[in-house]
């Protein structure tokens, strides 16, 4: 088991200082590390190095770039203690549950992982759907910014990163779409009156993943408080009862 002299070590996304995390996928893991109460210890990785950073531990990209080419991202986590390196975020998740079943809490529910791989996906596709509105406000480390938005422009066939920047019109546009997914999203993500959580007042892995695209959201929307205000300030209420386990080590 991972202990303070062998944390297990989690690659996150370095952004600009101070360092935080801000990306979906690993504010996912961050939160399960945490819920499972495992020592780990965070290794920032450049944007630019995120691809050499894996290959040098051979963890395969487990994503496509929309022109079928590998991509390259985050989290990742070594654990020591059984020599074991993981690339995905869904996965990393069913690893500390299965690997430290007694430590910390539970990260799903009996007999639940295949639905919660099904909710994974299709709360991945509702944010990405609007992630456009995000880009500007990524919280890029000055010093690889321009090398980060040069290789994502190429990447997704855009002249510039500009090209990803959304204002005016257009930007309502969105969000006005973003709001009404969300109200639709609202009316399969019930909860009883004794918490905020898919379970009550139970954390489960399901809210970790809703939780990880709203971490991204507060650190990179300027509308967040607007965001907080939708379906009755129910997506307010989840980030910040998912607080106790967003300490980042």
């Amino acid at each position: 088991m991972s202990n303070p002299e062998n944390p297990i070590r989690f690659f996150d996304i370095a952004s600009g200082p101070p360092r935080r995390t801000y990306a979906p996928n690993p504010w996912k893991t961050r939160y399960a590390l945490n819920a499972k109460q495992l020592a780990y210890k965070t290794e920032w990785v450049e944007l630019p190095d995120v691809k050499k950073v894996r290959q040098q531990h051979n963890v395969a990209p487990v994503r496509k770039m929309p022109d079928g080419s590998d991509f390259y991202t985050l989290p990742m986590i070594h654990d020591g203690a059984t020599d074991t390196y993981i690339g995905d975020s869904f996965d990393i998740a069913v690893y500390l549950d299965t690997q430290y079943p007694d430590h910390g809490l539970r990260l799903f529910p009996p007999a639940s992982i295949g639905v919660h791989r099904v909710f994974n996906a299709h709360v991945d596709a509702l944010f990405t759907r609007h992630i456009k509105i995000a880009s500007a406000g990524l919280p890029l480390n000055p010093e690889t910014a321009e090398l980060t938005k040069s290789d994502f422009a190429s990447r997704f066939g855009l002249g510039s990163w500009e090209d990803l920047v959304v204002r005016g019109e257009e930007r309502e546009k969105i969000l006005q779409a973003f709001e009404a997914d969300m109200g639709e999203f609202a009316t399969l993500y019930r909860y009883d009156d004794e918490g905020p959580f898919l379970e009550g007042r139970t954390v489960s892995y399901a809210d970790m993943v809703v939780g990880g695209w709203l971490g991204m959201l507060k650190e990179t929307l300027p509308e967040w408080g607007r965001v907080c205000e939708w379906q009755g300030g129910r997506w307010k209420r989840l980030h910040e009862a998912l607080a106790p386990w967003a300490e980042i080590k």
